[in-house]
């Protein structure tokens, strides 16, 4: 297979795991819908700058090392798992407090911060990593050309960032803004719910695997 057939493969069943509802999709909605559309973009980039992480991981060879140490596997699960039950009780927590949404955002702060909080989300689940990996393995050649190893990163950066950026213009729009600030407290103990409940999924796997 070509350079642009393996790069195409590959973006393709990237984009379609991105599109799969995660703990990504509930943060960068959340955000969108909660906070402003600025603030929903800078989260999709944080989705961007996570997922060339996991492919410059994936490329380095990151999953041979996971499978020599698999202590290293359970600890990212069960830290992974942690930290997203850290923001399931954070978004828990604030469900009853009223919310005043603004488009002008929080100055600079609150782009630099919606950023981060979606790369570490991103970043929180080491299967992804995974994921990443086995599509690199099972298509890559034996030898990757330059412009390849080039254009994968910036290739999955567009795919993540793309995709999370059409999910914050869609959530920050002004009618599920409306619905959103109508019934905050029930959406926020929704979303805590199913970012605490796969937290607990996430180490609940790494415990199993011991």
């Amino acid at each position: 297979m070509s350079s642009a057939g393996v790069f195409i493969s590959i973006m393709a069943a990237l984009a379609v795991g991105a599109m799969s509802p995660g703990p990504s999709f509930v943060v960068v909605s959340r955000i969108a819908i909660s906070r402003s559309r600025r603030d929903g973009l800078a989260a999709a980039l944080g989705m961007g700058a996570g997922g060339v992480v996991f492919a410059v991981l994936a490329l380095a060879g990151l999953t041979a090392l996971l499978s020599q140490f698999e202590w290293l596997y359970i600890l990212l699960k069960v830290a992974g798992g942690a930290y997203l039950i850290y923001i399931a009780v954070n978004i828990w927590r604030g469900a009853a407090r009223p919310l005043e949404v603004s488009n002008a955002g929080d100055g600079q702060r609150a782009p630099r911060l919606s950023f981060t909080t979606a790369l570490l989300t991103q970043l929180s689940n080491p299967k992804t990593i995974i994921v990443y990996a086995s599509l690199f393995a099972a298509l890559l050649p034996r030898t990757v050309p330059l412009d390849l190893m080039v254009a994968l990163p910036l290739g999955v950066f567009a795919v993540e960032a793309g995709w999370y950026s059409i999910v914050a213009l869609a959530f920050s729009a002004r009618h599920p803004r409306r619905l959103y600030l109508a019934a905050k407290s029930w959406i926020d103990r929704a979303a805590g719910a199913v970012m605490g409940g796969l937290g607990l999924r996430l180490i609940f796997s790494g415990l199993r695997a011991r």
